[in-house]
């Protein structure tokens, strides 16, 4: 849909810290790796975020021409995984299965398409353990008195350039375990020893798991490669995950591991990040039963992706009002196959080209939704073009694809006034209208606006919405 010649697309690489042209390493081809779910728990915002941001980008790019095999993994095997399922006295396999298929209803519901390819860690444990094989005879592996095999982090001479520090800067991160049989307390574990009841698998290092990086390392080399052009997650896990990540990858194969690193910003509340250990973090489900998916995806797509994105209601309320104005301007128009505009595409590309700045790239919408409204009685024909153009510009944000009369009515609330009921009330208050009735005709509209409904009366008809 989009001209790929056109324009630059600029990615900002957290790698180098700036914004850098993108080349892909095969010319209309895109390999992408995002970081995706520990699968305990249902899903909070910042976890839509990663979601619906990297759908955004494989969205785009793939508007933009690019043939994209998009990656995002699901970890399957893990401590907090294990203890919540001897807390529910339930395997692992049923606890982390049943939330698969939570974390799956909650991105279609947010209009995220299902990634290429979706591993899970613990049906890439054979390639686990050739990696840390090969981690160990070049020198970087190391098997410790407890059992465990860790990596050893002064051995690899470019650790922390991701994240901007020496070695010597660094710290034990999170979900690192400062262990006194490590050399260093940098130093990370690559396969973790058996204890009594937890999952196990065989290994030449004896009976025992993998530990949470080198799952990453392994899925992303075996799907796409060695070496690949994006590798994505939220900004917390650039250090020590991302770090280690390289550190696994490059030392086990000599190449260059990825191309182009992004990062989201945190979810915060109360200028906090988002998360379970605080105990502050919305669910998608809890925050659905509020707001529609499509203001939720508006809310994450309102702010740049590099951004810290601000939860509160007025935020999603804001959303709300927002997608109201752009599915006004469509309703009653039947776009068809009208065409976009060349003129709309090429503005929303340049904003999109710019490190996918998609407020920028809906500054162009909303822009677009007001020549709508002002061709809208003049020129038939120019008006059904800027509603097509908005249509499929919209499509690459995946919004505004529903029918916009459908959308504005909303859905039924229990309790409340149906479909038909109200279009009864509508076809009342116009007759009363026509007979200059206007005590009935307010009436009608205040008796609506009790139910939530709101009546608006332009260029001679009435149509309503739910409020």
């Amino acid at each position: 849909m989009l001209n790929k010649n056109t324009s630059l697309l600029t990615i900002h690489n957290t790698l180098t810290g700036r914004k850098e042209v993108f080349a892909p390493l095969v010319p209309g081809q895109v390999r992408m790796y995002v970081c995706g779910m520990t699968v305990y728990d249902y899903c909070h915002l910042g976890h839509a975020r990663v979601m619906v941001v990297f759908d955004m980008v494989t969205r785009y790019l793939r508007a933009r021409g690019y043939q994209v095999t998009y990656v995002r993994n699901i970890t399957d095997i893990d401590d907090k995984i294990i203890r919540r399922a001897t807390e529910n006295g339930e395997s692992m396999a049923a606890l982390t299965a049943r939330y698969i298929r939570y974390m799956d209803e909650d991105a279609a519901a947010l209009g995220v398409i299902p990634p290429d390819h979706q591993p899970r860690a613990t049906e890439y444990v054979p390639q686990m353990l050739d990696l840390i094989g090969r981690l160990e005879r070049n020198g970087l592996a190391y098997r410790a008195e407890d059992g465990d095999v860790n990596y050893s982090v002064r051995d690899f001479p470019n650790y922390g350039r991701l994240s901007g520090k020496s070695v010597d800067e660094l710290r034990a991160g999170e979900r690192v375990e400062v262990n006194s049989t490590k050399r260093d307390p940098l130093d990370f574990v690559l396969w973790k020893h058996s204890k009594a009841g937890e999952p196990a698998w065989d290994s030449p290092w004896g009976a025992g798991r993998p530990g949470w990086h080198i799952e990453c390392s392994a899925m992303s080399c075996s799907l796409l490669g060695e070496h690949f052009d994006i590798h994505g997650g939220g900004a917390d896990l650039q250090f020590p995950h991302h770090e280690n990540e390289i550190a696994q990858s490059v030392g086990a194969s000599g190449r260059t591991f990825v191309n182009y690193w992004m990062h989201n910003g945190f979810v915060r509340v109360d200028d906090e990040k988002m998360s379970k250990s605080l105990g502050n973090f919305f669910t998608v489900r809890e925050v659905l039963t509020r707001y529609r998916p499509e203001e939720v995806r508006y809310f994450i797509l309102a702010s740049h992706y590099r951004s810290p994105l601000n939860y509160s209601d007025e935020h999603l309320d804001n959303a709300r009002a927002a997608l109201t104005r752009l599915y006004t301007a469509l309703r009653g128009i039947d776009a068809g196959d009208a065409g976009s505009i060349a003129d709309w595409q090429a503005r929303f590309q340049e904003a999109m080209d710019d490190d996918f700045n998609t407020p920028v790239a809906m500054a162009v919408l909303f822009d677009l939704a007001r020549e709508i409204n002002r061709t809208r009685d003049s020129d038939t024909a120019e008006c059904r073009r800027l509603a097509a153009t908005l249509k499929d510009l919209g499509g690459v944000l995946g919004l505004l694809q529903e029918d916009a009369e459908t959308y504005l009515r909303g859905p039924a609330r229990s309790g409340c006034l149906g479909d038909a009921e109200i279009e009864d009330l509508v076809r009342m208050r116009t007759e009363a209208r026509i007979r200059r009735d206007w005590k009935e005709s307010d009436r009608i509209r205040d008796e609506l606006a009790k139910q939530g409904v709101v009546i608006e009366d332009a260029a001679g008809r009435t149509t309503w919405r739910r409020g």
